[in-house]
């Protein structure tokens, strides 16, 4: 019986931490690929505007 309410739980080095909202990290993410996915193929997007 105690096994079970165990499980559901968050560990306790895991709980002192502060977790940002879902959908912060997923706009997060999109922009951090969408930077670096520009810094790596500048010249090629800039070359369709010359």
């Amino acid at each position: 019986m105690n096994i079970e309410n165990n499980k559901n739980k968050t560990p306790e080095k895991m709980a002192r931490l502060a977790w940002p909202k879902s959908k912060y990290g997923a706009v997060l993410a999109v922009i951090i690929i969408i930077t670096i996915s520009f810094i790596n193929y500048k010249d090629t997007i800039f070359s369709f505007f010359k």
